[in-house]
């Protein structure tokens, strides 16, 4: 009977730690902030040698409609805390099926404050570069057209202005807007997908980059 008291306490013991153990539910680089979580889980994610894929569910987006200000927020987005002075970039490449589909370099300060630099199949369905910045209610900027499904994404915080850069090779960056949030504020950033008309949407990111440092404003070096 002792025997069995004994095991029983161990089983108790053994049960607490294991649902006190933090759960390994989000994906961590060498190099960025040691903490990161995600608003809104995927449908599915993966890291492989520096890749990170997020499978985002279908009719998810992440929008506050200047229309009517209806308000969609169902986008995984895995966040991570940015220092002042920042900068992050990715090779972003996305499986397009549907309308709006899209893979995303994401910044977020809260709920009504926030940008989605998004390369996206646009509403003439041709991959595009897309930014959303949100003070309230979002605006809805399409800029270039990408031949392919990949293009290199750059963000850039310096101080109270962020500037969002696209390239085809990673090299040569060419800077599609220049954007301020309004005073000061602490910021996360990082990655997210979604599939506003389709059934669901696998966005890649690779050649993946983050420094805690501030670049020249307007070039990106």
């Amino acid at each position: 009977m002792r025997n069995c008291f004994l095991f029983f306490i161990a089983a108790v013991f053994s049960c607490a730690a294991i649902a006190q153990a933090p759960p390994a539910n989000v994906p961590l680089f060498p190099g960025f902030p040691p903490t990161s979580h995600w608003r809104n889980n995927p449908a599915d994610w993966t890291v492989k040698d520096g890749v990170l894929t997020i499978k985002s569910a279908e009719k998810t987006d992440w929008y506050v409609a200047p229309t009517n200000g209806e308000d969609a927020e169902k986008s995984p987005i895995l966040l991570f805390p940015g220092p002042k002075d920042f900068w992050f970039s990715a090779r972003v490449t996305v499986d397009f099926k549907s309308r709006f589909d899209a893979g995303v370099l994401a910044l977020y300060a809260n709920d009504k404050n926030w940008v989605k630099f998004a390369f996206e199949m646009s509403n003439e369905m041709k991959p595009s570069i897309v930014t959303v910045v949100t003070r309230g209610l979002s605006d809805d900027c399409t800029g270039a057209a990408i031949e392919g499904n990949s293009v290199y994404m750059k963000v850039v915080k310096a101080g109270q202005t962020i500037f969002l850069y696209y390239s085809a090779d990673g090299k040569r960056w060419s800077l599609t807007r220049a954007l301020n949030l309004g005073p000061e504020q602490d910021l996360q950033f990082g990655f997210s997908s979604q599939s506003p008309t389709g059934g669901g949407l696998t966005a890649t990111f690779s050649d993946i980059h983050y420094k805690p440092e501030r670049l020249r404003d307007w070039s990106g070096d």
